[in-house]
């Protein structure tokens, strides 16, 4: 394990991170990452740079998050980070099952995770529970041995057909209220029963899936978190990923300067409402990358809160922009064929992900709203109704 630890000033983190990366990233890379890939990322689990803020006893560095974020600067300047494919085990699976696992299943799972042995997707969102998580109906019905029997329907899971493993919210109690009668499940996707079907998506892609659950029989030693209480485990993932979601945690080149050099070599730049347009891009990133290393230090060793529904909707936002402006760019190279062109052609048709992902952008303003500027809740007249009584669709 790297010589980094709680004690270790800012400075000397980005050094030591730097200077371990640059001694033992492989040869070749990352022209030949195919092949090197699986073997630095072990290497990579066991320095505790790709979990720096894990406690050391599960692999981690035990960092604060502005140390951390250091780490993951530096491992995206030497484009040596893990793979968006991970980002639901490694920042969202890790830190729920150290909140909340059992000493046995941070044994069986943590150290996996941490070196890429097994891929993690999320299993919250429903066809009729999406910005609503809370009326999830997918049901998880506990048998006389202890195990569960999970039937129902997940859907915009992200690499759930390649996942080992899902992170799964399910109803086991309809005579409560709909936040209080949810459990969370750590989800063998290799069971029988567990169908995941990917879906196209408008940029050619194919990460997302729908999920079907047809009596799945996981053992109760795959609950994480009491029974009935997942809505509280689920929250620890969504704060998570609402913060894994809201930009780079460093200052540096990024999305506008791509774009304005690709404006230069189009003559775009020579347009003054264009520059004007770049420009004004330009400065909300490094803002949204400066906020973010604030955000990061003032965050210390305390999970993400509600103020990181902010990033996530500056970024939302930012992502939109800049799709748009490379369209408005160079319209004509989005079908000309060039390794530009495609870019561009398939950020704008990405566009709307992020504004979607980890929770709609307006659901992100209920949360600044009542939770950051104590405004009232919206009224819901059915809150305090057993879930199996209240009205549906």
């Amino acid at each position: 394990m790297i010589d980094i630890d709680p004690s270790t000033s800012l400075a000397e983190v980005a050094a030591r991170a730097r200077a371990w990366i640059e001694e033992n990233l492989p040869s070749g890379w990352p022209v030949d990452r195919a092949r090197l890939e699986a073997d630095w990322y072990v290497l990579l689990g066991d320095s505790g740079l790709a979990t720096p803020t894990w406690p050391r006893e599960h692999g981690g560095l035990g960092v604060a998050a502005d140390a951390a974020a250091l780490i993951a600067d530096e491992l995206a300047r030497h484009d040596a980070g893990r793979p968006m494919t991970d980002f639901p085990g490694v920042a969202l699976g890790g830190p729920t099952i150290i909140a909340w696992g059992t000493d046995e299943q941070k044994e069986r799972f943590l150290r996996p995770l941490a070196t890429a042995r097994e891929r993690w997707c999320q299993l919250f969102s429903e066809p009729g529970a999406g910005s609503d998580l809370a009326s999830l109906s997918t049901r998880a019905v506990q048998q006389e041995d202890g195990s569960w029997r999970i039937s129902g329907q997940k859907v915009w899971s992200s690499f759930a057909h390649i996942s080992d493993f899902g992170l799964l919210m399910a109803r086991t109690n309809q005579d409560v209220p709909k936040h209080r009668g949810i459990t969370y499940f750590l989800l063998d996707m290799r069971l029988p029963g567990v169908d995941a079907r990917p879906l196209k998506q408008l940029n050619g892609a194919a990460e997302f899936n729908e999920v079907f659950l047809d009596d799945v029989v996981v053992p109760d030693s795959a609950r994480l978190g009491p029974v009935d209480e997942g809505w509280r485990v689920g929250i620890t993932t969504l704060m998570a990923e609402r913060s894994g979601l809201s930009g780079r945690p460093g200052v540096g080149p990024a999305l506008t300067d791509a774009l304005a050099r690709r404006a230069r070599e189009v003559g775009a730049w020579d347009d003054a409402a264009q520059r004007d347009r770049l420009v004004e891009a330009h400065v909300a990133e490094k803002v949204l990358q400066m906020t973010t290393i604030r955000a990061f230090v003032e965050l210390g060793t305390r999970e993400p809160g509600a103020e990181g529904s902010i990033r996530k909707i500056a970024h939302s936002d930012l992502e939109e922009r800049v799709a748009r402006l490379g369209a408005e760019i160079d319209p004509f190279g989005l079908v000309a064929g060039t390794a530009d062109a495609a870019e561009a052609t398939h950020e704008f048709l990405s566009a709307k992900i992020l504004s979607i992902a980890g929770g709609t952008s307006e659901i992100q303003r209920n949360i600044i709203g009542e939770r950051v500027l104590g405004l009232p809740r919206e009224t819901d007249p059915h809150v305090d109704k057993p879930f199996r009584e209240r009205p549906r669709g």
